[in-house]
């Protein structure tokens, strides 16, 4: 059970990455377009880690890593998309509750059949709802709009994973990994071909503050090492379990609850968070459902 362990690490370390997100886009950095330029960047970076493993696979094995991370990034716009749109109460319940049903069904489309037990089925379908009880609000209402490209995102983010899972099947775990991310390189540099997105890059001529540039460059390593567990857990988690490292995603807003709940305590000049009793009662509900799941899970 190490995926299990590594997956809830990675979703630890993204619900600070979405911490200080909260934080950037709000502030410093309003433009959630040249945010995500600026992380599509850095994520070149990966190219470094050729000295820990990079072999040169069959062509068919090369051209399902560079689909798999070119469809991460096309899945990556359209959230951002998505949440430009609509309220992030409507479109990240509605995900949470798509990814890992479409990444059940995927799997179960592309290996022949997985069976769960008992104890898999209700732990997953306890992790769903959880996942999407903490993140849901009630005044907000779910249009069909939303909900489609809800579905479609989580469709393009399923895809990514299941296909992910087969090329660390098929190759070691670094040079599976670099092999991605050379995909969704090529995928980013490819939406620079849009004069729209040239022109919010390049003539606007965004720029940071050192410290506003200190906190960035540091929340993307945070996110890199949470990236990097994510992946290991794929590679890690036997294949008919592939959609639990998507219904895991329930504990990072536990965690992301806690830390909101501290900082708004201490520091209410940075986050300020007012909940009120009936909410509590709705995170505590999904946070004993998620905690059930996990129970379930480990049994």
């Amino acid at each position: 059970m190490l995926w299990l362990t590594v997956t809830i690490s990675a979703y630890f370390l993204l619900a600070i990455v979405a911490l200080i997100d909260k934080y950037l886009i709000s502030g410093p950095i309003p433009n959630p377009k040249v945010y995500a330029f600026y992380v599509g960047i850095l994520g070149i970076l990966a190219l470094f880690l050729f000295p820990l493993g990079f072999l040169v696979p069959n062509s068919l094995d090369i051209i399902l890593s560079l689909l798999a991370g070119a469809l991460y990034i096309f899945a990556l716009l359209g959230l951002i998309g998505a949440l430009q749109l609509f309220e992030a109460s409507r479109i990240v319940p509605a995900i949470g509750g798509f990814l890992p049903l479409s990444t059940f069904g995927l799997v179960y489309l592309f290996s022949g059949g997985e069976k769960l037990g008992i104890f898999q089925i209700l732990a997953f379908i306890s992790l769903i709802i959880g996942s999407i009880l903490i993140t849901f609000e009630k005044a907000k209402f779910i249009t069909l709009k939303s909900l489609e490209i809800s579905a479609l995102t989580a469709f393009l983010f399923s895809l990514a994973f299941v296909l992910s899972k087969f090329v660390y099947l098929t190759q070691p775990f670094w040079s599976g990994f670099i092999w991605m991310r050379i995909g969704g390189f090529l995928a980013a540099i490819f939406f620079l071909f849009s004069k729209e997105v040239k022109e919010e890059l390049f003539k606007k001529r965004v720029s940071f503050k050192p410290k506003t540039a200190g906190i960035f460059l540091s929340n993307q390593a945070l996110g890199a090492g949470a990236f990097l567990l994510q992946n290991w857990a794929i590679a890690l988690v036997p294949l008919g379990f592939l959609a639990f490292v998507n219904a895991l995603e329930g504990t990072k807003y536990v965690f992301l609850l806690i830390f909101t709940a501290l900082i708004s305590l201490k520091l209410p000049q940075i986050i300020k968070e007012k909940i009120s009793r009936k909410i509590l009662i709705q995170k505590i509900i999904a946070i004993l459902l998620i905690g059930g799941g996990l129970a379930l899970l480990a049994i």
